[in-house]
């Protein structure tokens, strides 16, 4: 079958370049196959690469197809579920961790000249007294570290005048966090893996692994054979029933406006930040490099109808921002995200020579990355890190697998909720 093309969103409409590689024919070998084409993927393959490994990556239809291509571009540091993680973790082995995305992405735009509109800047906006308190120590944590880049706590007068708009009671802001065009970014590196030797085939759904001494990746028209295998296809990987029930899909929307005039520039998002609040059902918002507001919302929602999505997105944006009444939605479109129970991104074995990551609970741009230095790691026979991750159990769902929709239906009720109180 043929690969499915992007979903109709601003970031396929505007990508620098549209990807072409030839889907898998025939017996390849390879030191390491890599299952999905999407961040984890693309970014555990240039690791590897960059190591001197043989690297192939089989992907069902197109570089970041998936969440990577679509999502809100938000680039924010931390590693959700860290309560979890053994009381025997090194602070410090945390801290690096919770930035080292950030590091991976900002050396690789430089070292490869990747164009994907990085720029610096975000902030945390509460709505509730207790989002305040979160975010206070959230700054007592940055002040510990002796965090370089600037942050700062804001009263609501302050985060009225940095957000444009007077429904937050204050925020947290940092400077660290940024924010980006995802699909170039993920594109971009796919490119820098080929020109460091490594093979990706898309168009080429997998079918199933064989495990052996030398796991087996088999396709309609061809197989990979590799001393190494990473499964890397997070909420839309459904190939190693190992994996069924241990994380939820959820599902989040994004549209975006024409491009702003400077008038509406001087009030809406005025200095150009990565804007998201704490909820689970969560809303979050940025300018895009042409100046559009990309406003994005989870709903209890399993389609790709742009007007649906409209319809549902649109009060919410002017209810932050009504000068925008009147605007025009050029760009509306959905995708998938893993969402593990106990948040944990999960990074474990299904054999002893076949890996996987999955499950970001929306940090994927900065984990990602991480997680790709993490499975290179394991392939070269570092595990420090990795252990971090696979320490955790996963929290098995029954039926989540064969009944994800209307458990996930529930799910975010539950937390529409959980989010009021």
């Amino acid at each position: 079958m043929p690969p499915m093309p992007h979903t109709g969103s601003y970031y396929a409409a505007t990508a620098i370049e549209k990807t072409n590689f030839a889907p898998l024919q025939g017996d390849q070998h390879a030191d390491v196959c890599v299952i999905g084409a999407g961040f984890t993927g693309i970014a555990t393959a240039l690791n590897l690469a960059e190591r001197g490994y043989n690297v192939h990556v089989i992907e069902a239809n197109k570089v970041g197809w998936g969440a990577s291509g679509r999502n809100g571009g938000q680039m924010i540091s931390g590693v959700a579920g860290e309560k979890n993680f053994s009381k025997n973790v090194d602070d410090d082995l945390l801290w690096d961790m919770r930035w080292r995305g950030h590091e991976i992405i900002r050396d690789r735009v430089e070292k490869y000249g990747i164009q994907c509109d990085l720029k610096y800047g975000y902030v945390d906006v509460a709505i509730k007294e207790r989002h305040l308190r979160e975010f206070e120590d959230d700054f007592e944590t940055l002040q510990k570290h002796n965090f370089t880049h600037e942050y700062r706590m804001l009263d609501k007068e302050e985060t009225r005048q940095t957000t444009g708009t007077d429904k937050y009671l204050g925020a947290l802001l940092n400077m660290g966090n940024g924010h980006l065009h995802p699909l170039n970014l993920c594109i971009g590196e796919a490119n820098a893996a080929v020109a460091r030797g490594a093979t990706i085939y898309e168009g080429s759904s997998v079918l199933r692994i064989n495990h052996g001494s030398k796991p087996t990746v088999i396709t309609a028209n061809g197989s990979v054979t590799a001393d190494n295998v990473v499964i890397a296809g997070n909420a839309y990987h459904f190939i190693e029933p190992r994996l069924h029930g241990i994380m939820f899909p959820v599902n989040s929307f994004i549209i975006a406006t024409e491009p702003l005039t400077g008038e509406q520039l001087e009030t809406v998002n005025p200095m150009d930040l990565a804007i998201c609040d704490p909820n689970f059902v969560l809303q979050y918002y940025r300018l895009s490099a042409d100046k559009r507001l990309l406003f994005g919302a989870r709903i209890n929602y399993f389609g790709d109808d742009p007007g649906y999505i409209e319809r549902h997105h649109k009060p919410l944006m002017l209810r932050l921002y009504p000068q925008l009444e009147g605007i025009r939605i050029d760009y509306a479109w959905g995708g998938t995200i893993g969402v593990p129970l106990n948040r944990v991104p999960q990074m474990g074995r299904v054999a002893r020579n076949v890996f996987y990551s999955q499950g970001y609970s929306g940090h994927g741009v900065n984990v990602t990355h991480l997680a790709g230095e993490i499975m290179a790691d394991v392939v070269a026979g570092t595990m420090e890190r990795f252990d971090v991750f696979a320490g955790v159990k996963p929290i098995r769902f029954p039926g989540a697998h064969t009944f994800r929709k209307p458990l996930v239906a529930l799910g975010v009720l539950y937390y529409q909720i959980r989010d009021k109180l």
